[in-house]
């Protein structure tokens, strides 16, 4: 499968989100923020400015967002290595959080004790919130520290659901409903009521351990390994199927589905970053629920 790439305007990119006027919505874990991406002219426009490190968002249903914010990450020790202009991903830390976006850019949060470093979320269709929380700063400033997993209901708040993981990160539903978390090298699912967990793929091929990914309607998993530079594509039994290569300086972090009939998948990247996209997808990706504005 071929990529075009839509902008490479956006180093330090995360969490796509498709939205229905037909542009793309992506997080800046640093700067934090939320951009606007129109993906036939490859313009874009700041949609609002968080304190830490937007590191993911799904579609509210006022057309805002609700965003898993990491805290803020330094980078600027390694953009000669990633080949990122420093000024362009300056650090500005805030606090670790579930926050709102609401449409008009005006930021509130919905809950922030106790969290570490929020990372990826998914709404499910009775509202709740799920997100991943693993040690900040991808452990390099936690000894000691442990991933947890969390959910959060409007009106009820934050629910521990488990603890103890290695570096929990991307995290979606699957089309029977069920929940998935990357965890350390591999895939794992969580019973939301129970905090059980199983195996669905103990390690992922190659070297890099998965991050953001999303599901097709088929039960196809689309999963961004940004070490091994490429979009992994693994069958409904956890069997890689294809790979989707975007080149060696490429370290890609998430990827949702969109465009017409949502057949085309859209990549974000740590660096050199870019937003890409692959058209033309045998299946449509698997419909989110926006959250549902109180």
């Amino acid at each position: 499968m071929r990529y075009e790439v839509i902008t490479a305007e956006a180093p330090l990119g995360e969490g796509p989100v498709w939205c229905p006027d037909g542009t793309l919505v992506i997080s800046l874990i640093s700067p934090g923020g939320l951009l606007r991406i129109w993906p036939e002219s490859g313009e874009s426009e700041l949609l609002a400015s968080l304190p830490g490190g937007a590191n993911s968002a799904q579609l509210a249903s006022d057309a805002g967002f609700v965003v898993a914010n990491n805290g803020g990450i330094d980078f600027t020790g390694f953009a000669a290595a990633l080949g990122i202009d420093s000024a362009k991903i300056p650090y500005r830390p805030g606090p670790p959080g579930l926050q709102r976006v609401s449409p008009s850019g005006e930021v509130t949060t919905l809950a922030q004790a106790g969290l570490q470093a929020p990372n990826d979320l998914i709404v499910a269709p009775d509202g709740t919130i799920y997100f991943t929380d693993p040690p900040p700063h991808g452990g390099t400033q936690s000894q000691g520290g442990e991933g947890r997993f969390w959910s959060y209901r409007t009106g009820e708040g934050l629910r521990q659901i488990a603890g103890g993981f290695d570096f929990d990160n991307g995290v979606a539903l699957s089309p029977a409903g069920r929940l998935l978390i990357v965890e350390a090298r591999g895939l794992l699912w969580i019973d939301p009521d129970s905090g059980d967990q199983e195996w669905w793929v103990e390690q992922l091929p190659g070297e890099s351990p998965g991050d953001g990914f999303a599901f097709d309607v088929e039960g196809r998993l689309y999963c961004a390994c940004p070490m091994d530079h490429c979009i992994r594509v693994l069958d409904p039994g956890g069997k890689q199927v294809d790979a989707i290569e975007l080149g060696e300086g490429a370290y890609p972090t998430n990827c949702c589905f969109g465009g017409a009939e949502r057949r085309t998948l859209f990549t974000t990247e740590l660096a050199p970053g870019r937003v890409c996209a692959i058209e033309g997808l045998p299946t449509p990706g698997l419909e989110l629920t926006p959250w549902p504005t109180p």
